[in-house]
């Protein structure tokens, strides 16, 4: 059996169902596939859930990072951990498959290879035609570089421990595993002779990035971030990156534990008292929830403070609420991922919320 791996969230259930309609039409029927994920909101787990019990080939797991960045490597790694086959396709729920798409997956197997596939990209309007595989018209193909969607050897993900999970939101997480298992003796082979899948349009996360704060958790040059951390596994020739607790999601009791609790402390934009929280405060709280609400200080508004700064006198430094989002997301992922925590940007963008559990 191959295990095929969708990480998910938030995601429009039309394009899933695309896809795994794609897949009941399999030539081979010997596979699964595992439907991570990885922090939906209430109401679009809900939809997705009841749609994949239309499949039986579909078994959901549901983990609790709904106020966590998006991480696309600890997605797969939470599929990973709770995978029995000897094969894992790693999948993108915006993918249509051709017919013999699983029967060429067991021609290729191998323990010693890990196999990327050509896809062809579907126009906007083009991807929401209801056509036979044969009959969509390619826009355009991916090359050499595009490897994210690959058939691996669970035992040898497992010897590089498996993705990197210091990779948030976008970018470099499938360049990396291939760089990883390489050292490690895995060939990487690009699969070109035939385009097997199909890639659902939809907008970018680079185009979807802003400069400013947004509800939605965004860090910024997040993807020259992630290049700089494949560049770092290259230079320093890291077949293995995580600690072994890789793979490990938030809990239910977790989740709850932080949403329920309330002894929420204020803490005001001075660049000092940021810097204090970072680097001293959260590295020696231990053993409870800590709960913070990050707001503007009102003095920075006030007459006085900007008479002062205009006539050249001491005032205080302060960071932007979007300075503030983008230092707690990184020390975060860096330093504190596999821990139980929220961050959440309240609705008005005047303020950032972040819980703890340690």
């Amino acid at each position: 059996m191959i295990t095929i791996i969708y990480p998910y969230r938030n995601r429009e259930s039309e394009r899933v169902k695309r896809s795994l309609d794609s897949l009941k039409e399999q030539t081979n029927s010997e596979f699964e596939v595992l439907l991570v994920d990885y922090g939906s909101d209430s109401l679009s787990a809900s939809i997705i859930k009841e749609l994949v019990s239309n499949y039986k080939f579909v078994k959901y797991i549901y983990n609790y990072s709904e106020f966590q960045p998006w991480s696309r490597a600890k997605a797969i790694n939470i599929g990973l951990k709770n995978v029995t086959t000897e094969y894992i396709f790693t999948a993108d729920v915006d993918m249509i498959f051709s017919s013999n798409f699983i029967s060429k997956l067991y021609e290729l197997k191998n323990p010693i290879k890990g196999y990327y596939f050509k896809v062809g990209f579907l126009n906007e309007k083009e991807s929401k035609s209801d056509k036979k595989f044969e009959d969509f018209k390619i826009d355009f193909s991916s090359e050499v570089g595009a490897q994210g969607l690959s058939l691996f050897n669970l035992e040898s993900l497992k010897a590089v421990t498996a993705y990197d999970e210091f990779l948030h939101f976008w970018g470099a997480e499938d360049i990396d595993v291939h760089n990883r298992l390489e050292k490690n003796g895995t060939e990487s082979v690009f699969y070109s002779e035939e385009i097997l899948m199909l890639h659902q349009w939809h907008t970018s996360y680079r185009k979807a990035e802003k400069k400013v704060l947004t509800k939605d958790l965004q860090l910024t040059d997040i993807v020259r971030i992630n290049y700089q951390k494949l560049l770092g596994n290259i230079q320093n020739k890291r077949a293995e990156v995580n600690n072994s607790n890789w793979g490990i999601g938030i809990s239910e009791n977790d989740f709850e534990d932080l949403k329920k609790d309330d002894k929420e402390i204020l803490m005001f934009n001075k660049k000092e008292i940021i810097t204090h929280f970072l680097f001293s405060e959260l590295p020696n709280f231990k053993d409870g929830i800590l709960n913070l609400r990050f707001i503007k200080d009102p003095f920075q508004n006030s007459l006085k403070y900007k008479m002062k700064k205009l006539l050249g006198k001491k005032v205080p430094k302060y960071y932007t609420l979007k300075e503030i989002n983008d230092l707690l997301l990184l020390h975060t992922i860096s330093f504190y991922h596999t821990l139980p925590y929220f961050l959440e940007v309240s609705d008005d963008l005047n303020s950032i919320s972040f819980k703890i559990k340690k």
